[in-house]
């Protein structure tokens, strides 16, 4: 059997590892809201429930409310446009701010995800974790804000000084 490193290298590889499981939940919520028939990837949904919990917003504010760059807030908002579950209209204080909500189409989506697929996900991550020990969900909020506090360039700088 051969040995899988990207575990065996502990906290050298964990962006790597994490990446790896964020992959595999993805692919396996995919599988979920496929056999649901739902027209919408996995990786679409926060922008529809950011939407959703707070109106409609820039593509400023949406791109802090989901935390991926403004290109990729971009990407993704104009894919959901053209798929009719986001509009997209210029803001009436700032004709060059645009701000994105919700159509009747992505009202609908939400309303169904809300009563029949993210609770099935949320249960089966719930499952998945369960028997785990420790805070895991706040853990995670406790690297990322590591990471927001100091990126990992500057932790590595200043171990190299503790070292040196």
């Amino acid at each position: 059997m051969v040995e899988d490193i990207v575990r065996s290298f502990g906290f050298l590889t964990l962006g790597t590892r994490m990446k790896r499981i964020g992959e595999r939940l993805q692919a396996d919520t995919q599988r979920i809201i496929d056999e649901a028939g739902l027209p919408i990837q996995t990786a679409q949904y926060p922008y529809l429930a950011a939407i959703d919990l707070q109106g409609p917003l820039t593509i400023g504010e949406l791109t802090m409310a989901v935390g991926i760059s403004q290109p990729g807030v971009t990407r993704t908002v104009s894919q959901l446009s053209a798929q009719g579950f986001l509009q997209v209209r210029p803001s009436p204080d700032d004709q060059r701010r645009r701000v994105v909500g919700l159509t009747p189409a992505g009202e609908e989506i939400v309303l169904r995800s809300k009563a029949y697929i993210w609770p099935r996900i949320e249960a089966a991550v719930k499952d998945l974790c369960e028997d785990m020990s420790g805070p895991l969900l706040a853990q995670l909020a406790a690297i990322e804000q590591g990471l927001a506090d100091a990126p990992l360039d500057r932790r590595a700088a200043k171990t190299e000084e503790q070292v040196l």
